[in-house]
């Protein structure tokens, strides 16, 4: 169908014929067929419309460069809306330049749009506040990645290398950049041509004069991890949008394209349950301690809560305090923590970060120490958080949409002593795998921090066992490390703001106390020094 907008006409494609409306705005240089793929899914359960914004596709174009003025190109998506949904407000998507015209159209005051969901495409307004700020790291590289807007505004050159270059090669070019495979549509060159004024109408005029815009309808921000031309974490969004969900995903800029099944599920998520919490964190030993603590920590940050832990009646303590779920799981046991992982993915869906925090304390020389403890040590200390990474890391991988792995270590991975061989040594190996498994999930925009908190006072020393003594001997080191931890008086909930910390700034390594600060310092510029204080008997 045909729908008139001031001097042009846009070509509208309508989909399915139930369910709620949700009118789909490509970019540039695309058509209306870039959301074919998600289209196809989206029809299932939504009327789906799409239509060629103006100049591109079977829709006409402008007679000068100011008809590709932001104005304009929100009064085509408003004449679409009433044209497919007079009476009933729709659901608004877009990616790159629709997302960016869509923005224009959701903040201006009456705009019948339920929900609007942005793909890599900023409001320009928001940018150029953001602009304004100090200059910092992230201002330079958006500036770098944005490059080519300042190619378009070349006189000659834009449109020659579309025309001769870029236009009959657009298809390879998308395959080689975003490994996407699709036959550009046969306007590809003239589209390109012509929405070089998006640029040349819009950029320096709204940028350097933004404007107060508010979206007061539910937003979802999605950002594609490997997008190489435009990052939106950066710009305060919550100052302007009241009820703004931020999610990620593992894809590059052209993600309807290459990830569609991923976008129409996080789509139709919004759609259905637009105010569902953002966040799901899963904490394993979470009955106590820094599990527990984290917990509430997360909680408190407006995260939905799931913890497990052998204590069932620990679990539940912590659960009741955060509003969460608990569970009672042995991480030891393998098919215990895969079962739970489904079982968590099914009724309350795949964890945006998992915490591996489950562990046991252990001290005593090697040749004090027997098999059977060894043994201990490792299963719950190492083969717990392998067996956590796996389970919850294959479900975040298949989901596609990003996500963090927090691996509980400690400063005794890298501080070296003489009566902790088999903790270290579990302690030790978790921070290497935490090292090999960012290496491997970052193409998969998964996090993994290792954190290494020092003496803490928490129960583990309570729990903690000891080689070579007897029952008694062990009661008295217990109380004993319990005491010195206690007169340390570091708490488990300055251990879990770090913890926080850790996946809001992706970091790899986190020391937390100064001692175990001070401890990776000396790992790093006097090994030997730390080789010496391993000699030293300070059970």
């Amino acid at each position: 169908m045909k729908v008139r907008s001031g001097e042009v006409d846009l070509a509208v494609q309508v989909r399915g014929t139930t369910g709620p409306t949700v009118v789909l705005v490509h970019g540039y240089p695309d058509t209306h067929a870039v959301w074919d793929r998600v289209a196809a899914v989206l029809e299932e359960d939504f009327r789906v419309v799409t239509y060629d914004v103006r100049g591109a596709g079977e829709s006409t174009a402008p007679s000068t460069e100011d008809g590709y003025r932001l104005g304009h190109l929100a009064d085509d998506l408003f004449a679409v809306i009433d044209a497919v949904s007079p009476d009933e407000p729709v659901h608004v998507v877009g990616h790159d330049w629709g997302s960016i015209q869509s923005w224009e159209a959701v903040t201006t005051p009456g705009a019948r749009v339920s929900t609007f969901t942005s793909i890599s495409g900023p409001c320009l307004d928001h940018m150029g506040h953001w602009s304004r700020k100090r200059l910092s790291v992230a201002h330079v590289r958006q500036f770098l990645r944005s490059w080519y807007i300042g190619a378009f505004h070349l006189p000659v050159v834009a449109p020659l290398f579309w025309r001769l270059y870029l236009g009959p090669r657009w298809g390879g070019v998308l395959k080689r950049l975003e490994g996407v495979d699709v036959r550009p549509a046969r306007t590809i060159t003239r589209d390109a041509v012509r929405g070089i004024s998006l640029y040349r109408a819009n950029i320096r005029q709204v940028v350097r004069s933004p404007r107060h815009r508010v979206a007061p309808m539910p937003v979802q921000v999605i950002q594609p991890t490997r997008d190489r031309y435009i990052r939106t974490e950066p710009l305060d969004l919550e100052r302007w949008v009241p009820s703004l969900r931020r999610r990620r995903i593992a894809a590059g800029h052209w993600a309807p394209l290459s990830h569609p099944r991923q976008l129409a599920r996080m789509i139709s998520e919004f759609i259905t349950d637009p105010d569902s919490p953002r966040e799901l964190v899963v904490i394993t030993g979470g009955g106590s301690g820094i599990g527990r603590a984290t917990a509430v920590a997360f909680a408190a940050a407006g995260a939905r809560v799931v913890v497990s832990d052998v204590d069932l009646a620990a679990a539940e303590e912590t659960a009741e305090l955060v509003g969460g779920h608990a569970y009672e799981v042995d991480v030891r046991d393998e098919e215990a923590v895969r079962a739970w992982a489904r079982q968590v993915a099914d009724e309350h869906g795949v964890p945006d970060v998992l915490v591996n925090n489950a562990g046991i304390g252990h001290s005593g020389s090697f040749l004090s120490t027997s098999t059977q403890q060894w043994q201990r040590v490792l299963d719950v200390n190492l083969w717990g958080v392998v067996h956590g990474c796996r389970a919850f890391g294959e479900l975040m991988v298949e989901r596609g949409e990003g996500g963090h792995v927090v691996n509980l270590s400690s400063a005794a991975a890298y501080l070296p002593s003489k009566i902790l061989s088999a903790y270290a040594t579990s302690k030790a190996a978790v921070f290497m795998l935490s090292d090999c498994l960012r290496a491997e999930l970052a193409p998969h925009a998964i996090g993994v921090s290792a954190i290494c908190p020092g003496l803490v006072d928490t129960n583990i020393t309570a729990t903690a066992t000891f080689s070579g003594v007897s029952a008694e001997e062990q009661r008295r080191k217990q109380a004993r490390a319990s005491r010195l931890y206690a007169r340390r008086g570091f708490g488990p909930e300055r251990v879990a703001a770090e913890i926080v910390r850790a996946v809001r700034r992706n970091r790899p390594v986190v020391p937390v106390t100064a001692e175990a600060k001070a401890a990776r310092l000396a790992s790093r510029v006097a090994p030997g020094l730390l080789r010496a204080f391993a000699k030293l008997d300070v059970s």
